[in-house]
């Protein structure tokens, strides 16, 4: 499909944060299906990794006939990691706000992205999988919530043996109140009314333990939210639709994920 990259820049000054976020827009000829996809590259909440799991990424949806935008939140910075502090006004809940003012832009200029403003769904990589399952979570039953969240080998629990610790400090802090990781613990707050999941991740991830994409399907399983989820055993973490990052294997996911929401959009129209 021949298709035309229009690069936009959106900026919103949030109330809490001197941190502008950024979406960038990679918009098809055509897009039969009127979706269109914020993208969250993951990176720990404390980077962003732009390239694998950001613009290749909405690059390779364009090119499938679908309306991406890269959305670069807020997130702790370099600085942060190397020296262990917290920068203000980048940690929880930046990042959210970010990504629910992203939902709110996208849908505010449908028309001319060319999406339906009921059409536009999420997908995040390992924090940014993280960040539009939380989404998904608090959003459910709004104005806002997404049609659809695709956390791909996502970080899930801040509370269990299998939490990812980096990402976890990246978000709250290297003492983090326990309010505040039992709140953000995914499995643990699924709603009723939570739209669909697509669910991926790789047994051999040897960044975010698996256990956090089980315990997230074992929730939405219990509450009967519509959701599938590609396991595979080999693939590794951070491969985004790579194929020369990951396996044979994992790659499948990229023809998985458009057959899901093809099916998604026919069962909803």
């Amino acid at each position: 499909m021949t298709t035309r990259y229009h690069l936009s820049l959106l900026a919103c000054l949030l109330s809490v944060s001197i941190h502008a976020y950024r979406l960038k827009a990679f918009i098809p000829k055509e897009n039969p299906t009127q979706s269109g996809i914020i993208v969250c590259p993951g990176g720990s909440y404390f980077w962003l990794d732009k390239e694998t799991e950001g613009f290749k990424v909405a690059q390779w949806l364009c090119e499938n006939g679908i309306a991406a935008f890269v959305l670069e939140y807020s997130h702790g910075g370099w600085g942060a990691y190397a020296y262990h502090i917290r920068t203000k006004g980048r940690s929880f809940p930046a990042g959210f706000r970010d990504l629910c003012s992203a939902l709110d832009s996208v849908r505010a200029y449908a028309d001319g992205y060319g999406v339906r403003p009921d059409r536009i769904g999420c997908m995040g990589f390992s924090a940014g999988g993280h960040l539009v399952m939380h989404a998904a979570e608090q959003l459910a039953g709004t104005p806002s919530v997404p049609m659809f969240v695709a956390p791909l080998y996502p970080v899930v629990s801040m509370v269990h043996p299998c939490t990812h610790k980096r990402s976890r400090r990246g978000l709250l802090g290297e003492f983090p109140k326990r309010r505040l990781t039992d709140s953000l613990s995914l499995e643990n707050h699924v709603p009723r009314n939570c739209p669909p999941v697509f669910l991926m991740n790789c047994d051999d991830d040897p960044v975010v333990h698996p256990h956090n994409a089980e315990l997230l399907d074992s929730a939405l399983t219990v509450h009967n939210i519509p959701h599938h989820y590609e396991h595979y055993r080999t693939g590794g973490h951070g491969f985004g639709v790579s194929p020369h990052k990951t396996t044979a294997e994992a790659i499948q996911w990229k023809t998985r994920f458009l057959d899901w929401l093809q099916r998604l959009i026919l069962d909803n129209r």
